[in-house]
């Protein structure tokens, strides 16, 4: 192991992100303690991983206090595809507000760095496109996206309100939609959805019109992005915006799938849930400019592993 080497602690180690986020750091050669609850995550996500000599899994809801021992912290806990977050709402705020009391009580007392995962979800359904990070969002405090969107908006605050108290070391990383393997089938999103129908066979089901707009960034580039931020001069808090700006309708991306996947499956129209975005892209000028920071994955190299992975979930 380096002699650089950092115990570094991922809520939500065994998420979607949190996975290939722990795969990533114990590679640079650090000590993983992968905390998670399991609510919407899966261990198959980080069976691989439970061998190696330098992670740890520690079934733990960070709702409760944790004590131990750390460099740094990605606070990536929180359930954050609609189905799941609205399953229980009340526990995803809580996840979202108590959760980051927690882990910067945590930070506060072991004097480590910590990162929160907020989300471009904190824009709301925007009026400003692409999303800076100084737009303020347009967020509906009662619909049933708020206990996500509400609960990270409320994090960033304990976050900055922590900084100045406290003297924390923050960061705060604002993700826009990310996609790749070990995502779950059944989590309600737009590219596993489509690749899951696609693949059944079964007709494509597009909410709206199509028209609505969204940005993909595939994980890897994500991750890089985080492990930028974290390690960046400690005077950049952020928040910053990590995600991929090209930007595909929502029909378009339909398309790409069917074309991809070789499915002879038909496009079918349902009304727009209530709050959903019609428009959603970074302005990633702050990650390129602080970070060197930008994705280099394209939708289609990226769509290609996803989908075999995906295959392997079909019967």
């Amino acid at each position: 192991m380096s002699t650089s080497s950092k115990r570094i602690l991922i809520t939500g180690g065994a998420g979607f992100l949190g996975s290939h986020l722990s795969e990533r750091l114990l590679n640079q050669g650090h000590d993983v303690l992968c905390v998670d609850n399991f609510y919407t995550s899966t261990r198959r996500n980080i069976i691989h991983l439970l061998e190696h000599p330098n992670f740890e899994l520690m079934r733990h809801d960070v709702t409760f206090p944790l004590y131990v021992e750390v460099d740094q912290i990605f606070n990536m806990a929180c359930p954050a595809s609609p189905i799941h977050y609205q399953r229980d709402p009340v526990q995803t705020t809580k996840t979202s507000v108590h959760g980051a009391i927690n882990m910067l009580g945590l930070a506060k007392r072991t004097d480590a760095r910590i990162l929160q995962a907020s989300t471009s979800e904190v824009y709301g359904d925007p009026e400003v496109h692409p999303q800076t990070e100084d737009y303020w969002g347009n967020v509906n405090p009662i619909g049933i996206r708020s206990c996500y969107d509400e609960g990270k908006r409320c994090a960033e605050t304990l976050f900055f309100d922590y900084r100045r108290q406290h003297n924390t070391k923050i960061k705060v990383a604002r993700i826009f939609n990310t996609y790749g393997p070990r995502m779950l089938p059944n989590d309600g999103r737009v590219v596993s959805n489509f690749i899951m129908q696609a693949l059944q066979g079964h007709d494509i089901t597009i909410y709206g019109d199509g028209n609505q707009s969204r940005s993909f960034c595939y994980v890897d580039d994500l991750v890089n992005g985080l492990i930028r931020l974290m390690n960046s001069k400690e005077e950049l808090t952020g928040p910053v915006n990590l995600g991929n700006p090209g930007e595909f309708t929502i029909r378009e991306l339909a398309e790409k799938v069917i074309t991809m996947t070789g499915s002879k499956s038909s496009l079918i129209f349902e009304p727009l849930p209530q709050d959903d975005p019609t428009q959603r892209k970074p302005d990633i000028t702050q990650a390129k400019a602080e970070l060197d920071w930008q994705p280099a994955i394209t939708l289609e190299e990226g769509l290609k592993p996803t989908i075999d992975y995906f295959r392997t979930h079909v019967s």
